[in-house]
Order: C-alpha cells, then structure tokens, then sequence
C-alpha cells in the first residue's frame, strides 16, 4: 500500500508502543486476550476499510449532502450505508465494549488510534458510528438489564444507530433553559413533548432503528441543570422481545445544511406531534435512564467522551491535511532559491522554500501534538477503568477532569490552524475542490462549536476545573508535569530536553501565579471575563509538556529510524520556540485583570 495520506502509521506506533507503552495494558483482565499482533491487526483493517470504503466517498457525500424526499425520508449517497456495514461487520463498533455485549474489549486508547483512520478518512461518514458507540456506552452504564439488552446491544452489533438529543432552538447551548417535557405513564413509560436542534445523525433510513437519548424535564422539576432527566426514545417503538413495531412519535422537521461535515444528517427533531397509530396516547414514548433529574449526569458520560472524539476528529483532519499539504509540496515545483545564481535553472519543489518549511512543521507541530495529548486522554480511561489500585484510579480520574476541556478545544483551534496553512501551502489550488484540502477545513471548522464551543470549555476549565476540591486538579497537573521536567534533566547536558524543560517550567511557573490571582479577588465575572485565553495558554502547556515527553522518548529510541525522531525534535523544537512563547502575553493581560469586556455597553456594539 502506498504512503497513506489519512494517517502516519509510523507516528502512531511510536506513540502506542514506544511512548505509552499499551502492550502492557495485556497484563490487566480486561485485556488479556489482546497483544501486539492483534492491536496490529486492527489497525492493518482499519487503514485498509478507511482508505478502501471511506476516503473515496468523502467528497462525494460533501457535494451530494443529505436531502428530504418526497416521501419524507432522508436520502443519502448510498456509499455510506455500505461503508458503516463493512466497519460494523468488521466488528469495529463493538471495540471497546465487554464481551458479554458483544464487545472485543480492546484498551481505549488502540481504538481511538484506529478511529482516526476512519475521521480522517471521511469524519462525516464515520460520525454515525462514533455517536452510536458514545450512545451505547451510555446505556450500558446507567440504563437497566433489559434497557442495555433492549436498546444498546443492536446499536453495539451495528444493527441500529444513535443519537443524543440536549439542544433546543430557544436554548442552544444553554442546557438549563431546556423545556421538553415528559409525562409519567402507569406503565412506567413517559410521554415526551418538544423539540430538539442540531441533532446529528436525527434521522435517516440506515439501520432497522434510531434510539435517541434525549434530556427533559417531568412535572415539578426544579429549575435549572437541576431538573433536567435523561430518555430512551426510539424512532420506533420495541415489542418486549426486541420486535421494531411501529413509528414513535418523533417526528423529522428539517435538516440544518452546514459549511462541512455534510455527510452527516443534522436535524430538527419534533417529539410528540401526533404521529403514531390514531387512539394511540399522544407523545413520543419514552424510558427514563437512572433516577429523574440526574439526566445532565448521565449524559455527561457520553458528551465527555464525544469531547474527546472531536478533538480527536480535529486531529484527523489536521493531520491528514498536513501529509496532504507535505505530499503536494515534496511534488510541486514551483520558484528558485534566494540564494539561486542562475536565474534559468530549473524550479525546485515547494518544500525547499524556508516560509513552506516554516508552514509544514506548524502543522506538523500541531497534528502530531494534538494526535499524542488525544491518546494520552485515551490511556487515562484505560488506566482509570482498570488500574490496581484505587489511588491511581482516582489520579487518572482527576487529570481527566482538567485535560477534558483542553483535549476537545486545543486541536478543534490549533488543527483547524493547520488546515488553514494546508492550504496555504498549496496555493491557489488549495482554495478550489480540485484538492481536498478545502473540504478539510469545512470540515474541520465545525469542530470549535461540535460539542461545545472554546467559550464553554474556557469556563468549565477555568471556573471549575482548576478550582475543583481545592485546585487539587491543577496540583495534579502540575505534579504530572514536573515529573517529565525531572527526567529531561536527568537525560543529559545543557541543550536539549534540558533546555525545553527549563521553558516549559517558567511557562507552567507563571500559569500556576496567574490562576492564583484571577482567583484572589473571589470575583467569578472579573476572573472568567478572559477565560478563553486561559484556555489557549493552558492548552499550549499541556501541548509543550506532550512535546517534551516525545522528545524523551524519541531520544531513548534506536536511531536507525533517524529521520522519524529527527522529525519529532524539529517539531518540538519549533513548538517551543514560536508557539510556546505566545502563552506569556495571553497569562499577562489575565493577570492585569483586564475589564474591556466587562465593561462595554453592549449598544456600543
């Protein structure tokens, strides 16, 4: 097989094998099965099905995005009904799930790795998988025996398809102000009436089934995040012996058409429109999960992980948009050095351009960054689930909690930064269709919004997460950190790890003094009126700090592969010093308190 443009298989065994170490996860119960050579393997199938099956649709299902046809129904091309068949035949979807449900109980942390075949390949396609996955796991782990074997063991077998339903016209975002309501029914069931927007995957004819995982409040609720339950609602109903019966009463209002991510349905769902049999009760029959008003809990199961899958789509498209961007600039001939005497000599490729270079390690530094902070996220799961003791459960718990928000923003930012210099890189081409690396971009701005928007995770990273218990979160972050600085200076003479070790320790230094004084005034509007630049300073920390710990790694590997590491240390080495340096303006004007913000009259606007 040809050089893949998806994804570097290299890069991501350097990170699985050499960095984290995964074969090691064989050692626990939950993986014993699993080796080398089957983690090999699934990524062998996962390249293979990804470029196969999914890159080739990509930009067909960008130009012919889903319609509505006459009869109601969503069209798609049908090239992604076939392609979500061989992934779910394949027995990708089932993963990480136990084996009871059918699952292959692989670590997190290789899945994802092999996901990203499948995002990069074509993220609009495979996003009906991933939001299935995140739907069952859900279920799985709140709903009862008969709601796991009821509604997640099809969507787990790849049979049905999911969703989840938070959203609302009047609310976006806003989860607090959400006015669905569901009815207690005698049976035990709900009736659920209202509406819900930008509902990826809502509705379409893939599957025998969609089940809907959807928030609502029931009579008396309290107001606020506090009153809102969490409901199973299939798109159409389920006899007790797993029988599809008739439509629920779920009712498809339109669909939304974005810039990029086309290929996947994006809904306004009514629930409770009178569509079911005549006579039948009025409202869409649903099954709560867990206890009421706890909804916002469970579904925090799913959104954090769907968090991590986007970042992790930014990755993919941010990386495959780099080898794309560095594959045309290998090829391309086009000007002559500066320094060139013989102004009729032949042109040279664009990559020995200095200011090409300069763009293609900026997108190497942020796609193979952003690649290795995702699967660092991946194996804290890992360990957390599995871990020998309850002390190291709790700790990766704790670091998942801070690096949650900086996982989904830093590269849905920083990699889109990278699909913004892929073209660049390609010149005028890069901004027509001929080349995919326009679709990426489309693509890949959704993900700053997907899941929630970089003002959002500012505010949960800065207002609760390093405040959280104490700061103990932000303590543990910088525990964790510093035992990479004592290492890089164990590792050798000045220069070096050495010399990144001593930045990013002034970096962390002053992150860690600037927390403080946001904080000192006890004053939450003052404190998060910036918080989004405490995010992008955070989240180049962390990203410098993943850096460093590559540059260790690859320093401790045999050098035959030496353009690979050498790769590595040219990218840290960029990271540190063009990008690392930026956080010091940013953590100084959060720590002048700056009320620009705050103190503009909104009519000056």
């Amino acid at each position: 097989m040809p050089r893949s443009l998806i994804m570097s298989r290299r890069d991501l065994e350097f990170l699985l094998y050499e960095w984290l170490d995964v074969t090691s996860l064989t050692a626990r119960q939950r993986f014993a099965e699993h080796s080398r050579e089957t983690f090999d393997g699934l990524l062998d199938l996962s390249e293979s099905i990804a470029t196969e099956h999914f890159a080739p649709l990509n930009r067909l299902a960008d130009q012919q995005e889903p319609t509505v046809g006459p009869d109601g129904k969503v069209v798609l091309i049908p090239e992604i009904e076939k392609a979500l068949a061989l992934y779910a035949d394949a027995g990708l979807g089932a993963g990480v799930f136990d084996e009871a449900l059918g699952g292959l109980q692989l670590p997190l942390t290789v899945h994802q790795a092999a996901s990203m075949y499948f995002q990069g390949a074509s993220v609009g396609a495979f996003a009906y998988a991933f939001l299935s996955a995140g739907n069952a796991g859900l279920v799985a782990a709140h709903g009862t025996a008969e709601q796991v074997e009821k509604f997640a063991r099809p969507v787990i077998e790849g049979r049905w398809f999911g969703t989840m339903c938070l959203s609302e016209p009047q609310a976006g975002s806003s989860l607090g102000d959400i006015t669905t309501k569901a009815l207690p029914q005698d049976d035990g069931s709900y009736r659920l009436h209202g509406t819900k927007m930008w509902i990826s995957g809502g509705d379409h004819e893939l599957g025998g089934n969609i089940v809907h995982l959807v928030l609502a409040r029931t009579p008396g609720a309290p107001a606020g995040v506090k009153g809102i339950s969490l409901f199973i609602v299939p798109k159409y109903l389920v006899d007790d012996d797993g029988t599809v019966g008739e439509r629920n009463d779920v009712a498809l209002v339109g669909l939304n058409h974005k810039m990029g991510y086309r290929g996947t349905t994006n809904t306004l769902l009514n629930f409770g429109e009178g569509l079911r049999t005549p006579g039948s009760l009025p409202g869409a029959v649903g099954y709560l999960i867990g206890q009421e008003h706890r909804g916002l809990s469970y579904m925090f199961h799913m959104m954090n992980e769907a968090r991590i899958a986007v970042g992790a789509g930014a990755v993919a498209l941010g990386y495959t948009g780099y080898l794309h961007a560095l594959d045309y600039a290998q090829t391309r001939k086009q000007g002559r050095p500066v320094d060139a005497k013989d102004p009729s000599a032949p042109p040279v490729a664009l990559v020995e351009h200095p200011d090409v270079r300069r763009m293609l390690l900026a997108q190497k530094s942020y796609a193979e960054g952003g690649l290795a902070l995702i699967l660092f996220c991946a194996h804290l799961v890992d360990e957390e689930r599995t871990a020998t003791t309850d002390d190291e459960r709790a700790r990766c718990h704790t670091l998942l909690e801070i690096l949650t928000p900086i996982a989904k923003s830093w590269p849905s930012q920083w990699c889109l930064a990278a699909n913004d210099l892929a073209i660049q890189v390609h010149g005028g081409y890069g901004y027509t269709r001929d080349y995919a690396v326009e679709q990426y971009y489309r693509d890949n701005r959704l993900n700053q919004i997907h899941e929630g928007t970089h003002g959002i995770h500012a505010l949960d990273l800065l207002g609760r997460k390093v405040i959280m218990d104490g700061g103990a979160a932000l303590r543990l972050l910088v525990e964790t950190i510093g035992a990479t600085l004592s290492r890089a200076r164990g590792a050798g003479p000045a220069g070096g790890p050495l010399e990144l070790a001593d930045q990013l320790d002034a970096a962390l230094g002053r992150l860690v003094e600037v927390t403080a004084r946001l904080w000192e005034g006890r004053d939450p509007a003052v404190a998060l009126a910036n918080a989004t630049l405490y995010l992008e300073a955070a989240g180049h920390i962390v990203v410098a700090w993943i850096w460093l710990e590559q540059v260790l790694t690859a320093g401790a590997a045999d050098e035959s592969d030496g353009h690979f590491y050498g790769g590595k240390r040219a990218a840290a080495a960029y990271f540190y010093r063009f990008e690392l340096p930026t956080v010091y303006w940013r953590l100084d004007l959060l720590a002048s308190l700056d009320r620009t913000t705050l103190d503009l009259d909104p009519a000056s606007l």
